[in-house]
Order: structure tokens, then sequence, then C-alpha cells
């Protein structure tokens, strides 16, 4: 069985085909020039259709008296509580998305041969536990303001269908350990921008004590990135046979 960086039967380039090469060039040649060259009717009906269209979703109201109360307090004050609630409720899924390609990501490991300094199933393991504790984090916090951790918010429902790509290559039985931990490098990346964002939404809303939680998380979250971030490294360079390390 061949591996992903061993040559094979790939013919997606019009290389392949010299005979057929011209004619490829030849339409599509046809076809840029049979419309309009700037794209400004798609981008008009793009327009049109972002203007008109309904949101994606809306935040659901608070459950409890007390955080109705505390949602009409900060409303009065000039503050937007929702906003923190709905970027609370995208953190939720995206952990709860973390957690799910873990276990993803640790059957890949079984089947995989494991390159040196790559990770232990150990590794893999704790991290994804972190991941379920931080989004145990997240649904105190939404219950601590009055909210439902259960409502999918409108950048939740957003961040879900953006994961789905994610969870493809995951649970795909042909993607390697190692092109899996290439994409578990940009969920890592994303998981920092995010949390770090509900830190400063948090104390800038007066929240400090969950500012502080959050900063905790956000700090484990950037031990995760640089650990996938050495270990592909240390993979791809293995893989290619390169004799200088880089450094991670």
């Amino acid at each position: 069985m061949n591996a992903p960086i061993d040559i094979g039967k790939n013919r997606t380039g019009i290389a392949t085909s010299p005979i057929d090469a011209p004619r490829t060039i030849e339409a599509a040649e046809e076809a840029r020039t049979a419309g309009p060259l700037d794209g400004k009717a798609l981008e008009a009906e793009r327009v049109e259709w972002a203007r008109s269209a309904s949101p994606v979703g809306t935040v659901p109201p608070p459950l409890t008296v007390k955080g109705a109360a505390k949602t009409a307090v900060e409303l009065v004050e000039g503050h937007k509580p929702t906003v923190f609630i709905d970027k609370l409720g995208q953190r939720l899924a995206y952990e709860r998305t973390g957690v799910r390609l873990y276990e993803a990501l640790l059957a890949k490991y079984e089947a995989a041969h494991v390159h040196a300094g790559g990770p232990s199933r150990e590794d893999i393991a704790t991290i994804r536990n972190e991941e379920h504790e931080h989004m145990r984090l997240v649904r105190e916090a939404i219950e601590q303001l009055g909210a439902d951790p259960t409502a999918i918010t409108p950048c939740a429902d957003i961040s879900a269908v953006a994961g789905l790509g994610w969870v493809q290559v995951l649970s795909d039985p042909r993607t390697t350990l190692t092109q899996c931990l290439d994409t578990m490098l940009i969920v890592e990346s994303g998981d920092v921008e995010g949390w770090d964002l509900l830190v400063q939404l948090a104390s800038g809303l007066g929240f400090d004590e969950l500012a502080d939680r959050f900063l905790a998380a956000s700090e484990v979250e950037e031990e995760h990135q640089r650990k996938i971030r050495g270990w592909v490294a240390q993979a791809v360079i293995g893989q290619s046979g390169a004799t200088k390390r880089m450094k991670v």
C-alpha cells in the first residue's frame, strides 16, 4: 500500500495528458471570456441576497429571573450581554467539537505507525480531557449568566458548520495521523484566538472571575497549539528526509 507521500497514479493535473491539455486550456479560456471578467454580476447578486436575508439565528432570552434582571441592567448601562452569550455559545460548540476530534484522533493514532518525536496516546488523551474541562467551564459560565447552554446561538451554529470539514478529515479512514495533526493545528489556532476574545469580553463587561478562569483556559490552549506544532514539524521533516531540524 502506498503512502500519501509516495509517487502514485495522481491524474488530477492536465500535464498527465499532453494531448488533451491544450483543449482543456482552450475550453477554460472560452468559458472565461463568455461572461463578465470582473465578477460584478455575481457580486451584485450576493450583495442583494445578503441585504435581504434573515440572520442565521438569534440569542435566546434568559431562563431565570436573575438572568433577566442582570441582562436588563447591562442593557441600561450600555452593554450588550447578548454578544457575550453568543460568543460563549460559540466557544461551547467549538470545545464540544474539539472533544470529538480528539476522540477521532485517538483512533487514528492506534492505526498509525507513529513517527519519532510524535505524540503518545496519553498526550492525545490528556488534551482531549482538557478540552472536555473547557467545555464544562463554558457551560457553567452560560448558566451563571442565566442563559441556556443547550441553545444553539448564531455563532455556535456557524462554528458547527465550519467544523464539518475538520470532522470529515479526522473521520476519513484514508487520512494519516500527520494529516490529522496538521488539521488539529488549525483547530487549536482558532481555539487560542477564541479564548483570548472571551477573556477580553469578560473583563470588559466586569466578569472578572470569569476572565481569570478563561485566561487559565487560554494558556492551556496555547500549550496544546505548541505541542501539536512540534509534532507536525517533526513528522513532516522526518518524512522529507531533511537533516536540519526546525526549532519549534
